[in-house]
């Protein structure tokens, strides 16, 4: 589903307009999508201050169960996202974005970056995502160490994010282990972040 051009890892210094572009987008979502979800978050490093990052913002929308799964699929297919399916992240339904002009909400405006997700409130995805970030918010050191990690594999790896995301992996798990992740969730998101492609 993803197409096979390369492209460049590439990490920067935190910006604050991640947090604003995040919000406008929110905005769109909970507009458009209502009662049908639980809530919308910002995920990833770039929800985290002061993080380096790719400059991509991750968006999880959380819904309480499967059950209008295909009303919200519809609502943003018509927004100009295609359904990629799990992508072997259970709980995590992924959308790729059609074109720089989606959402496609009719302001014309031309969205920052991201990656969107559906997940079932209480996934392992979603808490995954959720530990995570907050874990790096609250230890601003561990944070920087792992901006530095990135900047590093990013320099290493410019053209290869498979390896990119898995110099990444035993980071992760080290603060997700810290959070109260046991051994066998552990090994399973080990190997859901190597295979990630997204």
């Amino acid at each position: 589903m993803e197409n096979k051009k390369i492209k460049k890892v590439v990490v920067v210094p935190y910006s604050v307009n991640w947090a604003t572009e995040f919000e406008k987008l929110k905005s769109v979502f909970q507009n458009c999508l209502k009662t049908l979800i639980r809530g919308i978050e910002h995920v990833g490093s770039t929800a985290v201050p002061g993080l380096s990052a790719k400059p991509i913002i991750d968006i999880d929308i959380i819904i309480s169960n499967k059950e209008k799964f295909d009303e919200i699929k519809s609502t943003l297919k018509k927004l100009g996202y295609t359904y990629c399916g799990e992508m072997g992240i259970p709980g995590r339904e992924a959308f790729k974005r059609d074109d720089q002009l989606t959402p496609m909400d009719g302001s014309g405006y031309l969205w920052y970056e991201h990656h969107l997700y559906v997940c079932v409130e209480n996934s392992e995805s979603l808490k995954n995502h959720l530990l995570l970030r907050d874990y790096l918010r609250a230890n601003l050191n561990e944070a920087q160490d792992y901006g530095r990690l990135k900047t590093e594999l990013a320099a290493k790896y410019p053209d290869d994010i498979d390896h990119y995301v898995e110099g990444k992996t035993a980071f992760i798990l080290q603060i997700l282990k810290k959070s109260g992740f046991d051994q066998e969730v552990l090994s399973q998101i080990e190997l859901q972040n190597k295979a990630m492609k997204l």
